[in-house]
């Protein structure tokens, strides 16, 4: 992962909402709340919260008396997502660095994370960091993406760029979001780290849009992949979403369009 990688800032966070979270991150939103207020958690920690999805699905399944803490490294999507969440005394917004998080040893009866560990600089600390601030028989719940030939649209679409931009081809998709799927080497991060043993799902949704031009704006506009398009061609990012609309039409039809997505769900019990 590159640092540039980390940086959700400017338009971003509110085209990471808007776009990507329909099309990706909301059917996985859900399983994740459902998996985390099964064990009727009294005390929860958010990892790498981005626009808070799963802040949105979880916080109606928690007690009335649950403290419920959501961090995430970048402030500006934190803000994001505070301003979408419905006033609520039992969330507490903190910005936090996964590898060395703000709070005491066993204060959380479950830490969950969506689609973070792959930004981890260093997985072992930030596992390392969650079994140390979970109380003994607490649960670490966290998903990450499946290889990239898994998620059609997002493999559809680092494919267009590539023909875009042969010399330079921007890769953060199969970088970084797609580039911590092997469960193997999953498992042992977690065994560096201290956890005994996990338990992983890999489990298939279906991506739909009402058209080709949701997609392309959702992963062109609403990642880094929008930082790396403009480094290459200043000015360039209408075309380039226009030309990966054009080919997840070529591939897909005109219309409404739908594909596979697929990620790992990792459960992990100290």
């Amino acid at each position: 992962m590159l640092e540039a990688d980390k940086l959700f800032a400017g338009s971003i966070p509110e085209n990471y909402d808007r776009y990507m979270v329909p099309l990706i991150f909301a059917p996985y939103a859900r399983d994740m709340a459902e998996r985390v207020a099964a064990f009727s958690p009294n005390a929860v920690l958010e990892i790498a919260a981005g626009t808070g999805v799963v802040t949105r699905a979880l916080a109606p399944g928690l007690s009335p008396g649950a403290r419920y803490v959501v961090t995430d490294l970048n402030q500006p999507m934190l803000d994001y997502a505070a301003s979408r969440q419905a006033a609520d005394s039992r969330i507490e917004w903190r910005q936090a660095d996964a590898m060395a998080l703000p709070f005491e040893d066993a204060a959380f009866d479950a830490v969950c994370c969506q689609f973070g560990a792959m930004f981890f600089p260093d997985r072992v600390a930030a596992y390392r960091e969650a079994r140390r601030v979970l109380r003994p028989g607490g649960h670490f719940i966290f998903n990450v993406w499946d290889r990239i030939e898994d998620n059609v649209f997002a493999d559809d679409v680092t494919k267009a760029l590539a023909r875009i931009f042969p010399e330079d081809p921007p890769r953060f998709l199969a970088r970084t979001p797609h580039g911590y799927h092997d469960t193997a080497l999953i498992r042992r991060d977690l065994a560096d780290a201290g956890f005994s043993g996990a338990t992983v799902d890999t489990k298939a949704e279906e991506s739909r849009a009402s058209s080709p031009d949701l997609p392309a704006m959702a992963f062109c506009r609403g990642t880094v992949l929008r930082t790396e398009i403009e480094a290459r061609k200043p000015g360039g990012l209408d075309a380039a979403t226009d030309y990966a609309a054009a080919a997840i039409a070529d591939r897909h039809g005109s219309g409404e369009v739908a594909a596979k997505i697929q990620a790992h769900v990792i459960v992990a019990a100290v």
